[in-house]
């Protein structure tokens, strides 16, 4: 070291050290592209934090420093597709009016759209057979998506009507994207839209408890059930003589 030079500071822990090829949005996009890609190309099972870093051209430092472990680079990814942040206000709107057509017409464009629907495919297929990839899933849809919706509505059980409606959506995309099942995988997106919006519709916004259920009793409650004597209470039966 030359004499009266400053000795340079410690590096911080973690975290490589910045250029311009490594560092900024850039480098951060580029890890996001890649990761989509890889994980549709070798599935969640075979991608490492190492291939996408290499994809990216970036060190795999790197990778954990912007986004932790592959469990949070894959929710990354499949947040990168769907963009919570920006579409839930819109889906929410300003009323509650349409916002089943507004949910559905989102999901649909989301997985009709070449450029989303390949890394998503390779999601939901993992999903069915890994279970790390099945919880990140579960997470992200419930949490960044459906339960930010469904929070926002005041209505009783959201989580549990946000549970309902990713049930129906998520069959959906299963039936027609991956199992490719007619005559749903063929249908027109605005014939789906028409069918399941009014179902989505009911799952957020109908304010009736969803867990309370209908008495069985035909009668209705505190109404005794008719006597099963032919000749009606109080009277006996005729004698045998």
């Amino acid at each position: 070291m030359t004499p009266g030079a400053e000795a340079p500071g410690p590096r911080r822990r973690g975290r490589p050290a910045r250029t311009a090829a490594t560092a900024g949005p850039d480098a951060r996009t580029r890890i996001l592209e890649s990761a989509r890609h890889e994980f549709a190309e070798r599935g969640y099972d075979k991608t490492s934090v190492r291939g996408i870093a290499k994809a990216a051209g970036v060190d795999a430092a790197l990778v954990h420093h912007y986004f932790g472990t592959k469990d949070e680079v894959f929710a990354a990814a499949i947040e990168l597709s769907f963009e919570p942040a920006l579409v839930v206000p819109a889906i929410l709107g300003s009323d509650k009016d349409g916002l089943g057509e507004r949910l559905a017409r989102y999901f649909i464009a989301v997985w009709e759209n070449p450029a989303s629907r390949t890394p998503l495919l390779a999601v939901l297929r993992s999903a069915l057979t890994n279970e790390a990839a099945a919880n990140v899933l579960r997470g992200f849809v419930l949490r960044r998506l459906l339960g930010r919706i469904a929070e926002q509505l005041d209505v009783p059980d959201p989580t549990f009507r946000a549970e309902l409606a990713a049930s129906h959506m998520v069959g959906i995309a299963m039936l027609r994207y991956v199992l490719r099942a007619e005559p749903l995988a063929s249908a027109p997106p605005e014939k789906i839209i028409e069918m399941v919006a009014p179902t989505l519709q009911r799952y957020l916004t109908d304010n009736s408890n969803p867990d309370s259920s209908p008495s069985t009793d035909p009668d209705g409650p505190g109404k005794s059930s008719p006597s099963t004597d032919p000749d009606g209470p109080g009277k006996s039966s005729p004698s045998g003589d």
